[in-house]
């Protein structure tokens, strides 16, 4: 189990700290949702968990096989709903291999990262498309 405390600092504005590592990162709401926009807001956290699980996962796997992935990168586009309530209906994701697509361990990488814990746990009123860029 890993706690996270979070400090409601006003303004809008919230401090979580990781627990086991002490690290922290700060939140704010976006502007158009009545913030300052001054930092990640808690809906783009969901965004970056998702990008950062699924390099993570294809970086473990990746390392099992001894296939090198510097140079990968990936984006998320989040896009809120228009109408309320307000929540995310879609995390647009987009990965750039640095491999080519017909790498031996293509395949291996591309369920690694649709099997990430994040991706399992995001809700199915949720579209999740995943675009592959490859070498």
């Amino acid at each position: 189990m890993v706690e996270i405390t979070i400090d409601y600092q006003g303004e809008l504005h919230c401090e979580a700290q990781h627990g086991p590592s002490g690290s922290s990162l700060s939140t704010d709401a976006p502007v158009d949702n009545e913030g300052r926009g001054e930092s990640f807001s808690p809906t783009d956290l969901l965004a970056t968990s998702l990008g950062s699980c699924m390099a993570t996962i294809m970086g473990i796997a990746a390392r099992r096989k001894e296939v090198d992935l510097q140079g990968m990168t990936l984006s998320v586009s989040k896009e809120m709903s228009a109408e309320p309530p307000r929540r995310v209906v879609r995390l647009a994701v987009t990965i750039n291999m640095p491999l080519p697509e017909d790498h031996p361990e293509a395949a291996m990488l591309q369920g690694a990262a649709m099997g990430c814990p994040v991706f399992r746990s995001i809700h199915p009123d949720i579209d999740v498309p995943v675009v592959w860029n490859w070498k």
